[in-house]
């Protein structure tokens, strides 16, 4: 479904990525984790399209289509969902209307009564009160609130494949319970899913298939799920030697 061969990025004249390699296939889940400053989160933008990210070498592959060469739109077009980090504010619109733009450019007939519909069953899978529906997107959410609020929009946009950034970052173990079960509710064998964590803890709630090590723009080491609980006791540092 993703295959990344052999990826090198530059971002503000610094080389961040230099030769990163990682394939997921359907109804697999993998987990990417690393230090701060590994290119975990300039990966999940290089993916997105983010145009200040240079890739000078390598390739990205979407289910065999070259991703290299579109604009985020187009990405997303094709069924590919990310989800940041830092959730930006958009002032002045409502969640309401940010949402049903983005699902009407995707199904062109798609009705406001169904839409309607669709947005009060997954605003309940999120356990999200429905006056967010008319708040400005995500502002004076808390981080919790723009973590859910970033799997309601997953939800109602259905990709094919999905990039969580970091989405268990700044949340309680209410928030995080939520996310994980509506992550978790979407996913299916026809769907790829790719989380980038810091955090073992989110893994307890959603069970990677494979989890890697990126240090120093490279993936350093694959294992299963245990792999995880192993960097909870030892780091990262033994990595950096390597």
């Amino acid at each position: 479904m993703l295959e990344i061969q052999d990826i090198h990025v530059v971002h503000e004249g610094r080389e961040i990525l230099s030769g990163l390699n990682l394939t997921v296939r359907k109804g697999e889940i993998h987990a990417l984790m690393g230090p701060n400053g590994a290119g975990k989160s300039t990966l999940a933008k290089v993916i997105a399209g983010h145009p200040d990210y240079e890739v000078t070498e390598g390739e990205i592959l979407f289910q065999g289509l070259s991703l290299l060469d579109k604009e985020a739109e187009e990405r997303a077009h094709l069924g590919l969902f990310v989800s940041f980090q830092y959730p930006p504010e958009i002032s002045g619109v409502s969640n309401s209307q940010f949402l049903f733009h983005a699902m009407k450019a995707k199904e062109p007939t798609l009705t406001r009564e169904v839409f309607e519909q669709l947005l009060t069953e997954k605003m309940a899978l999120v356990e999200m009160r429905t006056e967010f529906k008319e708040r400005s997107v995500n502002e004076g959410f808390s981080g919790g609130e723009k973590k859910r609020n970033e799997i309601l929009q997953m939800a109602l946009l259905n990709p094919t494949f999905a990039l969580l950034d970091e989405t268990d970052s700044g949340l309680d173990i209410d928030a995080l319970r939520i996310v994980a079960a509506g992550v978790n509710h979407l996913m299916s064998q026809e769907k790829g899913l790719l989380l980038i964590t810091h955090y073992q803890r989110l893994l307890e709630y959603i069970q990677p298939h494979f989890v890697h090590v990126l240090v120093g723009g490279k993936i350093r080491e694959t294992g299963d799920a245990s792999l995880a609980k192993q960097l909870e006791r030892s780091g990262y540092e033994h990595y950096a030697t390597l």
